[in-house]
């Protein structure tokens, strides 16, 4: 079976959550998290964003950003991309 599963690098690019800092990147591998490259992965920015990332994953058209996560108050930027 053929199908499309690109590595997939996420970065923030604003941050007014603790947990996140501009420049802060998030890279997976396939469906898998590569904790090497990554710094801190919150669930809720996960569970907001990860729809995004499993497109860009599977080759999906999309824009590269922003993408927010949706927590009250502690509004986090992110641009998703597709890598080599």
């Amino acid at each position: 079976m053929n199908y499309t599963d690109n590595k997939v690098k996420v970065t923030v690019i604003e941050s007014h959550c603790p947990k996140y800092k501009e420049g802060d990147v998030i890279c997976f591998e396939g469906s898998l998290l590569d904790k090497e490259k990554s710094d801190n992965v919150c669930m809720v920015a996960m569970n907001a964003i990860y729809p995004f990332v499993y497109a860009f994953r599977r080759g999906g058209n999309l824009r590269p950003g922003p993408y927010q996560c949706t927590d009250c108050g502690e509004t986090v930027k992110f641009m998703i991309e597709s890598v080599e």
